[in-house]
């Protein structure tokens, strides 16, 4: 038979096993009893120092939460699936060692406003965590920037060569990426920074409570000062599954150029194989698995973010137990974010980089035809008249089966008479590059400035 609950005093029958256990959250919230025990320890203190409890009472609760604590630590406590919640469950165990103090820890609070402020203060932790660790990736796309400063590789629009670029400037896309990715953990870990407890279950209490003291023992910046507010507000989980989801997309784009170029097709690099796996039936097969499954999981993110966007829709004030959906999306996307990020950092650490099959490719696709026609444009012919010329010198060497740097100056003039000796200089794809110095852009010179740049701001 279930176990009566902390709150059964108003209740002549107790909840069958198959409803509790429908109703239970401790399978999911149980990761949170450091935050419990910590927002626990700061409230019973607060309550000592405001004299709505005893100083005895105090070091008895602060005494055998310790205990608690080190015994779960050290794999010796486990707690019933007959406890609602992990809330329930600590104060059930802590009341079993210490006797009547532990009844008094509850005074003047609520699971209302205890639940969201371990949340919090998970919240906080996870970004800091997930922040450090997008830092981790960042440092290794710059380590393999800076070693690159002279590979070039073609760059695509609609996967389709468009102009050559060098290998360190796409890289640093990568980076920027990540860098967006911490702002936004850092916007919600400031979301998440804000003290919940003491609002009780939606109004406030009447007892004597110091909101301040325990917001500043827990390491909050500041005091949710309505107490509705307080207990009903998710927004921080929004901000902090939102970010997680973006970071993922960004994952998976980052994955999807490292599965493209280590096809034989491409052959830009090669993935370690300890980031790889092989194939059950071909004996040849290299493939990217962990690219591809970190790909796979940026879609479980995606629901996580719609899950508690939906859960929210439509809640009246102040609590409802809608809200204990809240935890299990957060945490999967806060799971799932720190293995990719490792998988993708590790990939990136590890991977063998081939710059003359990058060269190679950059030769192809006639990536010239632009400053070709930009040089026409800068001797006198229109831009316009100068796009159709290139066009058609572009279709002349395809059917010739022609770089555009293998033209000869002859067969340009067949095109405009403009064409002079000093035009096949532009068709050489490391003039192409060098020559793009506006700021941002892909000349050696702007890469190291960005490099320098992403060096100051980001680490």
């Amino acid at each position: 038979m279930a176990l009566k609950a902390l709150w059964g005093g108003r209740f002549e029958q107790f909840m069958n096993d198959e409803m509790q256990a429908f109703g239970a959250s401790l399978p999911v919230d149980r990761r949170l009893w450091r935050e419990d025990i910590a927002g626990s320890k700061a409230h019973a203190r607060m309550l000592a120092n405001q004299g709505i409890i005893t100083r005895s009472d105090n070091e008895a609760i602060q005494e055998g939460l310790d205990a608690i604590a080190h015994d779960i630590e050290e794999g010796r406590l486990d707690f019933e699936l007959s406890s609602e919640d992990i809330h329930m469950a600590l104060e059930q165990e802590l009341t079993r060692r210490i006797g009547e103090p532990g009844k008094k820890l509850h005074t003047g609070r609520s699971r209302n406003d205890q639940v969201v402020t371990d949340f919090r203060l998970y919240c906080v932790s996870a970004a800091d965590e997930l922040g450090e660790e997008l830092e981790g990736l960042q440092r290794s796309i710059v380590a393999v920037a800076e070693a690159h400063l002279d590979t070039i590789l073609p760059g695509y629009t609609h996967l389709q060569k468009a102009q050559p670029v060098l290998f360190a400037q796409h890289l640093l896309v990568w980076q920027a990426m990540l860098a967006r990715d911490r702002e936004r953990f850092a916007a919600a870990r400031a979301a998440a920074d804000a003290s919940p407890l003491g609002a009780a279950a939606l109004a406030g209490t009447p007892h004597a409570i110091d909101r301040e003291d325990t917001a500043s023992a827990l390491g909050f910046s500041r005091v949710i000062p309505n107490s509705m507010d307080a207990v009903s507000d998710r927004d921080f989980a929004c901000d902090f599954i939102y970010a997680a989801a973006m970071g993922m997309l960004h994952l998976s784009r980052i994955c999807e150029e490292l599965i493209l170029w280590s096809t034989e097709e491409f052959g830009f690099i090669t993935l370690s194989d300890e980031y790889t796996t092989g194939s059950s039936i071909m004996p040849q097969k290299k493939n990217a698995d962990l690219a591809e499954l970190t790909r796979g999981k940026t879609g479980r993110v995606y629901g996580d973010l719609l899950s508690i966007l939906t859960t929210l829709k439509s809640l009246p004030l102040a609590y409802n137990k809608d809200l204990q959906e809240d935890k299990e999306g957060l945490f999967d996307a806060h799971d799932t974010l720190a293995a990719c990020l490792a998988a993708v950092r590790g990939m990136i650490d590890t991977m063998s980089i081939n710059t003359e099959r990058m060269f190679e490719a950059a030769q192809g696709g006639y990536m010239a035809a632009t400053d070709l026609a930009d040089w026409l444009a800068a001797h006198d012919v229109a831009f316009r008249d100068a796009h159709e010329i290139v066009g058609r010198v572009v279709l002349y060497a395809e059917q010739h089966q022609k770089r555009l740097d293998e033209l000869t100056l002859d067969e340009l003039r067949q095109f405009s008479e403009a064409f002079v000796p000093e035009a096949l200089e532009v068709l050489d794809i490391r003039n192409v590059v060098a020559a793009r110095t506006s700021l941002g852009g892909t000349a050696r010179k702007e890469v190291e400035a960005q490099l320098r740049a992403v060096k100051t701001r980001s680490f």
